[in-house]
């Protein structure tokens, strides 16, 4: 390519986000400015007064754009989202949730741009999303000209709700491992801000405080872990509307100090420095970036085999995956990790190795690249 290829990533989400902030907004900062330049557009709710990405785009140096609507049916977005797709010369239309690929589908039509969508995966909170959005973004996703999925079941999802294998690529969540990187002289210090005495076993999780991720099942299963093991604490970091229930949770199991709940943590990087153990629970997931950060600081991984986890974590190489669901042989799992160290820190130093290299961001982003390649090398297939 003679000049970049001008891209539009588009993204609507409330409060804080989640996984998919981070792969939009790191792969922003992290592609090669000779091959593609990225604007970043969300899509913000005026209801939302504790919307933070744009403090976190800025801080990257991105090229940073904030569209403003009223509710979450807003037709007034529609002419600035045009205004920005002209005024950037945009190529490409990104779209990575339900709302902003019917957007980008819509947008690519009008304007004839190319469109694209990243499939970050549908662990929505609502039944409306389950019975209504998601069936017709599956369906809408199966016109666009290519889609990036962050899984193959999310992948396999798409090919069952019609779409072209051919236009269909998996192409795995990544992490930078420079950013992300074990410092022992940031342990104690990141033990004793979390309160944790030396003698402590901390067991820490991260993730959205919402049902899909199953923290009452972790609760359960570190509450009988707890009975043999009374040195362990079991850390919770994320915020979110199942936080009451919880809590109440961990109340009934009687844990007191040793069931904690951190609210959300902008920086988990102490949190990671603190930690004997990470521990995903969730049912659902596209590929769980707080195991790619637990992967990349070099702690022991016990996680759910749901969505892409078993393609980022292998099984007893990397980590110990088990089924989702399954409190007794969460428990088990959780036991096994913390009876056989010298085991767990052979499978750290694999997984640590997965992150340099399969898992890099650099590679990930590369991949991405070539996608945006083969778009603009197939304009007739730009509407689908």
């Amino acid at each position: 390519m003679t000049t970049p290829i001008r891209v539009l990533e588009l993204r609507s989400v409330r409060g804080t986000g989640g996984g998919p902030e981070k792969t939009i907004l790191f792969g922003a900062a992290r592609s090669d400015p000779a091959r593609v330049s990225v604007t970043v557009c969300y899509i913000r709710d005026t209801r939302d007064d504790i919307f933070a990405i744009g403090e976190r785009a800025r801080a990257l140096g991105l090229d940073y754009v904030e569209v403003l609507e009223r509710g979450s049916f807003d037709p007034s977005i529609w002419a600035p989202l045009r205004r920005l797709v002209a005024e950037r010369n945009i190529d490409i239309i990104h779209g990575h949730d339900y709302k902003t690929d019917l957007l980008t589908w819509l947008l690519a039509k009008r304007t004839r741009r190319m469109a694209l969508s990243t499939a970050h995966g549908w662990a929505g909170l609502s039944p409306r999303e389950q019975r209504i959005y998601y069936p017709a973004n599956k369906r809408l996703l199966a016109r666009f000209p290519r889609v990036i999925a962050v899984s193959s079941r999310i992948r396999d999802e798409l090919l069952r709700h019609g779409a072209d294998p051919e236009r269909v690529s998996v192409v795995l969540n990544g992490i930078d491992p420079t950013r992300y990187r074990r410092d022992e002289a940031r342990v104690t210090r990141a033990r004793s801000a979390l309160g944790l005495r030396p003698s402590d076993i901390a067991l820490v999780t991260v993730g959205r405080l919402e049902a899909v991720k199953r923290f009452d099942l972790l609760i359960q299963a570190f509450s009988d872990v707890h009975r043999a093991r009374p040195d362990c604490r079991l850390l919770i970091a994320g915020e979110g509307s199942e936080r009451q229930a919880l809590e109440a949770e961990r109340d009934r199991h009687n844990l007191g100090e040793h069931g904690v709940f951190l609210g959300h943590v902008g920086d988990p990087t102490d949190l990671y420095h603190a930690a004997d153990l990470f521990v995903q629970s969730a049912d659902s997931e596209g590929t769980p970036n707080a195991v790619l950060e637990a992967m990349a600081f070099e702690v022991p991984v016990v996680a759910t085999d749901a969505g892409g986890t078993r393609e980022v974590l292998r099984d007893a190489v990397d980590g110990i995956i088990v089924p989702t669901g399954r409190v007794e042989t969460l428990a088990a799992a959780l036991r096994t990790v913390l009876a056989n160290p010298m085991e767990a820190r052979m499978r750290v130093k694999s997984a640590r190795h997965r992150i340099e290299t399969d898992l890099a961001f650099e590679t990930r982003m590369r991949r991405v690249e070539a996608i945006y390649e083969e778009l603009i090398a197939r304009p007739a297939q730009a509407a689908g």
